[in-house]
């Protein structure tokens, strides 16, 4: 077996699947949800609870999990935890009340938190630098199939299984994942000495005293409060309610725009990765991604409904540029703290997520219900609530990005920024190797 079959299908293939069952237990609530509300009577603040449980759970966790990555590696710590989410796919598919299905689904996002982060970590030992940002908009996009198998696939399947048999059927699948983290993936023996859970503490130290993280982190939280809570759950809301979709035509809009996801996450890697091998700055993409989604959310949150798919479809696909936040804040840090820096990044986003989704369903429940749904005109509200969040991180970020021009010192050694070596010539593949 070549080594490049040895890592797609021993390393790569596990990892992303570990993923794609992630993105579905993350995005399935955006058609499960009328089934959910007509069973257990949940209203729409309800509604945004339980799906953004998930993300809350998610991202608490995401701190200790830089540190069990950096410390027990991907394969162990992902392995175990999705046994954990085995078991809240069970308890959601056997809850008899609200409060039973809302802790289900945060056992689910404890146990399927370290899927993405665990892909970024064993991309990082096991692939070069400079193939990173293709690498980590693989991962995405494999997020993205996720998505698509949670829209119109879901609803077809929903007319000839329940709710409940599909997340037995997730079950299984997540708990068939962990048996294959645990005999077949191989373990990466550390490029560097083990670090003590004194050194990690420090290390995160590092992280919260650095500005230029926070304006990063805060950024991609902003930015995701917005697309990923409006993808994961109330796109297909707003094409029933305001565009007057049937529940059929809406998930498959849906898939069209998982698809719009995928193609966002490889346009944006490919272009970061082309600029990086040039020794370019990927801020731009970062900044010029969620401007050109900003006028479409815009758009949408006026009640725009000509080619409402088109302007979903552009919304996400620019979305995306905020991924990049992973790749401009790890190039600051030692390889080693990888982890740590990409879950940090992490529960900014999840925590972004849950709000707005919480908040959308919040702002929702102010109007009176609607026969079909949730009243059109407390979608303007909503949305534009979303804008003005995503608007502020941004300009957040664009009014500190001198910051990311500074280098940060580890251990009292200093780490070159990534801007800064925008005006350096690119380095080799051994130079850049503290740089995924």
């Amino acid at each position: 077996m070549t080594l490049t079959a040895f890592l797609s299908l021993r390393v790569v293939v596990p990892f992303l699947a570990g993923y794609f069952v992630s993105y579905v237990f993350r995005a399935v609530n955006a058609v499960l949800g009328p089934s959910l509300v007509s069973e257990f009577g949940i209203s729409a603040a309800q509604l945004g609870l339980l799906t953004g449980v998930y993300f809350f759970s998610f991202g608490l966790f995401q701190v200790p999990l830089g540190v069990l990555l950096d410390r027990f590696g991907p394969r162990r710590t992902n392995g175990a935890l999705l046994l954990l989410a085995t078991a809240g796919a069970l308890a959601f598919a056997y809850a008899r009340s609200f409060e039973h299905l809302v802790l289900a689904r945060a056992l689910i996002g404890l146990g399927v938190s370290a899927c993405l982060m665990a892909s970024m970590q064993a991309f990082i030992l096991w692939f070069p630098p400079e193939r990173m940002s293709t690498m980590i908009a693989l991962a995405y996009s494999m997020g993205g199939l996720g998505a698509i198998a949670a829209s119109a696939p879901l609803e077809l399947a929903l007319r000839h299984y329940s709710w409940r048999e599909i997340f037995e059927f997730l079950a299984f699948t997540t708990l068939f994942l962990s048996a294959v983290f645990a005999f077949w993936v191989p373990e990466h023996a550390p490029d560097h000495r083990p670090v003590g859970l004194r050194e990690q503490l420090a290390g995160l130290k590092h992280i919260a005293r650095d500005g230029a993280f926070w304006r990063v982190a805060i950024a991609i939280g902003a930015n995701q409060c917005a697309v990923l809570s409006l993808f994961t759950l109330w796109i297909t809301a707003w094409l029933r309610d305001v565009a007057g979709y049937e529940r059929a035509a809406a998930a498959q809009a849906l898939a069209i725009v998982a698809l719009s996801l995928i193609a966002g996450y490889f346009f944006f890697g490919r272009i970061a990765d082309a600029r990086a091998r040039r020794g370019r700055s990927q801020l731009p993409l970062f900044v010029g991604g969620v401007a050109a989604a900003l006028v479409f959310l815009a758009l949408i949150a006026l009640g725009v409904v000509r080619g409402a798919v088109v302007l979903w479809a552009a919304f996400v696909f620019c979305g995306t540029g905020a991924t990049l936040a992973h790749s401009i804040a790890t190039r600051r840090y030692p390889r080693d703290m990888a982890g740590r820096v990409n879950t940090a990044l992490n529960t900014f986003t999840f925590i972004g997520v849950f709000l707005g989704q919480w908040g959308t369903g919040a702002i929702l429940s102010l109007w009176p219900p609607t026969a079909t749904g949730y009243d059109p005109r407390a979608y303007v509200w909503a949305f534009g609530a979303l804008w003005l969040v995503q608007a502020a991180g941004l300009a957040w970020l664009w009014r500190g990005r001198a910051l990311l021009e500074k280098d940060v010192a580890i251990g009292g050694v200093e780490r070159r920024s990534e801007h800064r070596a925008e005006h350096q010539p690119a380095q080799s593949e051994g130079q850049r190797g503290e740089h995924p």
